[in-house]
Formats: C-alpha cells, sequence, structure tokens
C-alpha cells in the first residue's frame, strides 16, 4: 500500500511560498497541519441555516497558533546568527518562542506580566527552559521594553512585529482553502494584537485572484509585492470579523486600552502592535470588529466542550461567542460557511475551566454497589 510522506512541518510543506532559501536550517517542531472541525451541535442550537468550522489551533506543538509564526522567526533568527530571542508575552508567545528556542540551541528571554499569565503557560515557558522576567505591569509595558531592549542587548524580537511570524502564521489560512476546497465565506478570529487576522487575510489574499499591485496592503515583509501572490487558487476572500474581549477592546474604543481587563487573558492587550494592519484588514475585506463580554467568551467555550468535545482556552472562544450572536442576529446570513479560529489549547488555563465546570466531581467507597448507585443515579 502507498505511504504517505512523512510530515515535517509548515514550511517544508510551503517553502515555496514563504521566505526561506534551500540551505536554510529550518526550525520545526511539526507545527501545522492542525484539524479544521465542522461543528453538528452548535449550528442546531442557533436554529440557523449556516455552516461553522473550527480551526483548532490548540493541537500545535505547545498547545496554541503561535508555533505557525515563531518556526519561521526562530528560523530567520538563526539563518542570521542570532544568539537569543526576547518576547513581551500574556503567556503563548513565551512558550512558544522558548519551545523554539530549546529546538534551536539559543537563548530566550520573555517578559511576562506578573499574576497576570495563566499557570499552563508560565510552566511550558520554564520547562522549555527560557529565562522568565515578570514584569510589575501588563503586555503593553512588557512590549515597549521589548521594542527598547533591542537597542541595549543582541536579541531578535519574536513578537507580532517580526514579519516572519505572520509569514508563518498566513499558512492556516492556506490549509483552510485546501481542506474546504474554497475560502468560507466569513473567518472570524479573536484579536488581541491584532497580527493573527493580519496574517490570515495575507494568506487568502495570496490564494485569491491575481492582481497589478500588492495582494493587499497589510502585508509589509515584501516591499509592497507580494512574490507569493496572486495564486488564483480560489476565487475569492473572506470577510474577516475580529472580537476583543469587553475589558480589552481598543478596536472599539478607537485607541489603546490602558488597564485591559478580561479572563481571556491571551488577548489581555491594550495596545495593539499590528493596529494598522488589521484596520487595513477590515477595510479590504469588508468586515468588522466587536467585543464580547467575559460571560459571552465563558459561556462559549463551556458550551463548545460540553456539545462538540472541543476544548479551548478562554480567549479562543471569542471567535465563536462573536461568530454564534452576529448569526442569531443576521449580520452573517443564512446559507454562510464560517471558519472560528481557535487559538489555544484549553489546558492553557485549566484553574479557568474548572472554576465554570458543572459536570459533577463524585466521591464515594471503592465498592460496587457504591459506583453503581453514583452512575445510576446519574444517568439521563
Amino acid at each position: 500500500m502507498p505511504f504517505r510522506p512523512r510530515y515535517t512541518g509548515l514550511i517544508d510543506k510551503y517553502r515555496d511560498r514563504l521566505p526561506v532559501h534551500d540551505d536554510t536550517r529550518i526550525i520545526s517542531l511539526g507545527e501545522g497541519n492542525t484539524p479544521l472541525i465542522r461543528l453538528h451541535n452548535v449550528p442546531r442550537l442557533l436554529e440557523k441555516d449556516v455552516d461553522i468550522y473550527v480551526k483548532y489551533e490548540g493541537l500545535n506543538p505547545t498547545g496554541s497558533f503561535k508555533d505557525r509564526g515563531m518556526t519561521m522567526a526562530v528560523t530567520k533568527a538563526v539563518e542570521a546568527g542570532s544568539k537569543a530571542i526576547i518576547c513581551a508575552s500574556t503567556g503563548n508567545t513565551s512558550a512558544a518562542a522558548a519551545a523554539y528556542a530549546a529546538r534551536a540551541g539559543i537563548t530566550a528571554f520573555v517578559l511576562i506580566p506578573d499574576g497576570k499569565i495563566a499557570m499552563g503557560k508560565l510552566a511550558q515557558a520554564m520547562m522549555y527552559g527560557a529565562i522568565t522576567i515578570q514584569i510589575k505591569g501588563n503586555f503593553d509595558d512588557g512590549m515597549q521594553l521589548v521594542k527598547e531592549m533591542t537597542e541595549h542587548a543582541p536579541v531578535t524580537i519574536v513578537n507580532s512585529i517580526n514579519p516572519f511570524r505572520l509569514q508563518g502564521q498566513k499558512t492556516a489560512a492556506f490549509e483552510i482553502v485546501e481542506e474546504l476546497g474554497r475560502a468560507p465565506d466569513f473567518h472570524c478570529l479573536p484579536v488581541g494584537n491584532a497580527g493573527n487576522i493580519t496574517a490570515h487575510w495575507i494568506g487568502y489574499s495570496e490564494y485569491a485572484p491575481p492582481s497589478d499591485g500588492p495582494v493587499t496592503e497589510a502585508c509589509t515583509s515584501c516591499d509592497g509585492h507580494c512574490p507569493y501572490g496572486g495564486g488564483g487558487i480560489v476565487g475569492s476572500r473572506p470577510t474577516m470579523v475580529g472580537y476583543q474581549a469587553a475589558g480589552s477592546a481598543p478596536f472599539l474604543r478607537g485607541g489603546p486600552v490602558a488597564e485591559p481587563d478580561t479572563v481571556a487573558t491571551a488577548i489581555r492587550i491594550g495596545n495593539p502592535q499590528s493596529w494598522d494592519n488589521a484596520w487595513t484588514v477590515q477595510r479590504e475585506s469588508g468586515g468588522w470588529f466587536d467585543e464580547c463580554t467575559d460571560t459571552e467568551i465563558l459561556a462559549a467555550q463551556k458550551l463548545l466542550a460540553e456539545r462538540e468535545g472541543v476544548f479551548c482556552e478562554p480567549a479562543s472562544a471569542a471567535s465563536l461567542a462573536g461568530a454564534m450572536r452576529d448569526v442569531r442576529d443576521g449580520k452573517i446570513p443564512e446559507g454562510s460557511s464560517i471558519v472560528c479560529t481557535l487559538t489555544g489549547n484549553g489546558l492553557k488555563d485549566p484553574d479557568t475551566a474548572i472554576k465554570q465546570s458543572s459536570a459533577p466531581v463524585i466521591t464515594t467507597e471503592a465498592q460496587l454497589d457504591a459506583v453503581k448507585t453514583a452512575i445510576l443515579d446519574n444517568m439521563d
């Protein structure tokens, strides 16, 4: 019987669409190739004729979409001779940076907000061997420090201001198109630093029909004209929709939020670094930004786990929470195909999940009759 070639990561798969050379040393953990899961039960609850898919990025090697960008960022840093990388993080970036630095044999410095990071993410950064610096401030303070630090130490920034991060992250759009056979009508994402919505738009644009100019003004890594763009693989691009947490919604407030606050720690960012690019995506795609309350986000996280068997972290659920509301309100019309990006795995933040779980935990004697009673009393 024929065998498939071993999957070795997104850079090898999409080498002709990424800025790497034949002799580039690829730093990979087999990222990408994540499942696109069609939801069955949630659309029934909405009582609307829509197809909803979730792109489960929580099954990347470190449990989030950040791995897509980090494989490119660290590969290019190593290619340039860098011995150390640095990032500010609400958790997922630090985990990815630490893992890929370990893989490359270089040092990772990560700045995280003291007491404002989910324990699963902190554990990852520490286990991967990163030098972790907890600052008495938020992500935005850390981001400013990271940018200033490059003037004082030979380190490469691997936050999403690094253009190679977006080049890696755009491959999620490639995978979606290849699996669906077309672009979805709507693509919904959580928005924190806003690099991911930008990256997806770049990917969709590169698979769209040829253009005389740049495939999108949001891509700044190719001097205004993308050498990979205009592939004509699909005939359309989706409407891009970004959802923020209500306590951390600068796109809805018209400017930076000084003290962002939300249970969705991965998007607790008040001053997005991809601000201009994200507005370009909104304009070019005909999309919009909106906000979800923490209550809506947690309800969507719980619904997705209990009704579909998909466990994502709270920030991820913002995409589904917003999409469901817009489907109910008719802003996303019936007959639409929708992809919601789930940016991170639910195990990133187990404490939040346990607090809202309603599943019973029963303590009983280790005897057949006691266990039988516990089961029969809880049968539907």
